[in-house]
């Protein structure tokens, strides 16, 4: 639990009534099963005498609403997987790997604001979650990672598959557990999903001994849930609030810069309401994508490294930054100091450390996105006349974004596959209902760049950590949380070598998630970075899927999983295979789009430089008007 989420706690404490009734089992009985326990016990009924720690688990599961659970068995948390088999109410699916169990459950989460719950046994089953429970970290996705440990006994005596998996994750989560007593697992269960939930969210672990597993019990519920120090702040102060409509009112250059807090917290209807309230331009950063429509007249794009140069600029120029939910991270903000240098700065954020850790803020204010916005409505609403005055400046900015408008350089091969295009034709056909799932790299940015997203939560991708490998099991836990929906996998070549095992999970449990590979035979943002810094010295970049041989053969590998492998590489083939894919719902598709080799991500401003130095293409800076550029 981070030092700023430990500023308040809501406790909970339920006492256990006289009216429980507990099912009578005599010594040698089987214990029941929570199936068995679900159907004799009437509703409400709040302790459950003589069940194991692991029936425990799996009934305090049941009880906090988990439908599904990714993971893989193991020694240690193997008792938790006998009851498992049992619940009417938890579907677990088998993974490939531990890796992809955490990433599915972030991918669950992303799409639903739903905890997403993922299980491994002790040792290497446990540290192969540590990278989902990063990425879930720094992206604020509520997650709650169940780990089985060693017996208690031999825990520090370097016992097989033993790791301390506490201490490991202690830095990269938001609270963690090592639960040695069973009469502890309902407890540290239901305040790992309040903590995993609430204020700014996050990944909880929960670490439990094989012996406490093993052991008899009595299961009460709801326990006592007391969590001294952890009360985080929702409420805005009013007062800053009122400091904040101070300058919004006085600004002539205002721009919102939305950031992923704005699409955890719920607040996109709220924040489209303030926005076309003041007639104020926004930007929505990688991890907000969707939380304006695209569409949207006053919406510039994307800010940051690979942002829009209309996005970009708004934010250099701009006189006051109010900034919802966004953390100020140096792919936004290129070399800090030079970065916004005549705005003044609103910053709303739950998550106390953030505020002014990297920009200081003129007007601080701690608390949850959908309430602050709701307070500034509310006094924007009141206030007599106009709110401000920003016509000349929206005109100026819609200048930028019709004068520099994304694009992309076509290849210089005819008949060669441009990726920007093929992303395009993806979003155009797939449309803004489907959810989009990104991995790492050149893909991701034109994802981000080239789909139109019109709704929140159709953005799923890694990053704050760029978890290359993220895509296809992200993708598979959107479709479990939303099986109605279209969910495409935009993968590269090189991330999909990574997670691909998760296709068999897919196949096996009815999970027809769609995967398209951006195939430019190579780690292509490394390769990029390397032609324009390192003097086209292509070192170790070259994965061999495509030009000049195919290892693998990604058409094979589908079929060999049993999904319907599909391969594109003429720009007048793009549009009659995406809707191939999109026809075909059964199974999952997989479609090898070999693309050109060189394609780039532009625009782009290079790391540590000032956003002052955003390029359009190589060598080629946006032009302005002079007076623009002298002011």
């Amino acid at each position: 639990m981070s030092e700023s989420e430990m500023t308040e706690h809501t406790q909970k404490v339920v006492a256990v009534t006289d009216t429980t009734i507990r099912p009578a089992v005599r010594p040698g009985q089987p214990v029941p099963s929570p199936a068995q326990v679900a159907a004799r016990v009437p509703q409400g009924v709040q302790e459950i005498a003589d069940v194991t720690g692991a029936q425990a688990l799996v009934l305090a599961l049941e009880a906090v609403g988990v439908d599904t659970v990714f993971g893989i068995p193991g020694g240690a948390i193997l008792p938790a997987y006998d009851p498992l088999l049992d619940s009417v109410k938890v579907r677990h699916i088998l993974v490939r790997h531990e890796q992809g169990a955490g990433h599915a459950a972030q991918g669950y989460a992303s799409a639903t604001g739903r905890v997403g719950v993922c299980m491994a046994t002790s040792g290497p089953g446990a540290t192969n979650l540590v990278t989902p429970i990063a990425d879930a970290y720094m992206d604020s996705v509520p997650m709650v990672a169940i780990t089985g440990q060693v017996n208690s006994a031999v825990i520090g005596t370097d016992a097989f598959q033993e790791a301390d998996i506490r201490g490991i994750t202690m830095p990269i989560s938001k609270h963690n557990y090592l639960v040695t007593d069973a009469d502890e697992i309902p407890r540290a269960i239901a305040e790992a999903f309040h903590v995993a939930s609430s204020g700014r969210p996050g990944p909880v672990l929960v670490d439990i001994t094989k012996d406490a597993l093993t052991a008899k019990t009595t299961f009460r519920w709801p326990p006592v849930v007391d969590l001294p120090g952890y009360r985080p702040v929702t409420k805005p102060h009013h007062k800053q609030i009122r400091a904040a409509i101070e300058l919004i009112r006085a600004a002539k250059r205002p721009v919102f810069y939305v950031g992923g807090g704005v699409i955890r917290g719920g607040a996109a209807k709220e924040l489209r309401e303030l926005v076309e309230l003041t007639g104020i331009p926004l930007v929505t950063t990688l991890m907000a994508r969707g939380a304006v429509p695209d569409s949207h007249d006053l919406h510039l794009g994307m800010p940051g490294m690979h942002g829009s140069v209309s996005a970009v600029t708004a934010l250099q120029k701009s006189d006051l930054l109010i900034t919802l939910g966004a953390r100020f991270d140096d792919r936004v903000t290129g070399l800090l100091e030079s970065f916004a240098p005549e705005a003044k700065v609103i910053h709303a954020d739950i998550d106390p450390a953030e505020i002014s850790k990297n920009r200081v803020a003129d007007v601080p204010i701690v608390g949850d996105c959908k309430e602050v916005i709701n307070d500034l409505l509310e006094m924007l609403k009141a206030v007599d006349g106009p709110i401000g005055d920003y016509d000349a400046w929206r005109e100026r900015t819609t200048t930028w974004k019709r004068d520099f408008p994304l694009g992309f350089i076509e290849p210089d091969e005819d008949g060669a596959l441009a990726p920007q295009y093929v992303i395009e034709r993806l979003g155009a056909i797939a449309g803004p209902e489907a959810t989009y799932v990104a991995g790492v790299g050149q893909h991701q940015m034109w994802a981000a760049q080239f789909v139109q997203y019109e709704r929140p939560n159709s953005w799923l991708n890694s990053g704050g950590l760029g978890t290359m490998g993220f895509a296809v099991p992200g993708a598979m836990g959107a479709k479990v949380a939303e099986p109605e929906r279209t969910v495409w996998a935009i993968d590269g070549d090189g991330c999909f070598q990574m997670t691909n095992q998760e296709l068999a999970t897919c196949v096996i449990n009815k999970i027809p998630i769609k995967v398209a590979i951006i195939n430019n035979s190579s780690l292509g943002m490394v390769r990029q970075w390397q032609t324009l810094f390192y003097g086209e010295r292509y070192s170790n970049t070259d994965l061999h899927t495509a030009i000049g041989s195919r290892v693998p053969d990604f058409v094979k590998l589908a079929d060999a999983y049993g999904c319907v492998g599909l391969r594109c590489e003429r720009p007048e083939d793009v549009d009659t295979v995406i809707q191939q894919a999109m026809e075909i719902n059964d199974v999952p598709v997989v479609i090898d789009f070999v693309v050109e080799r060189d394609a780039m991500v532009w625009p782009m401003v290079p790391a540590g430089v000032s956003n002052d130095m955003v390029t359009i293409a190589r060598s080629m800076a946006p032009v302005f008007d002079r007076e623009e550029e002298g002011e």
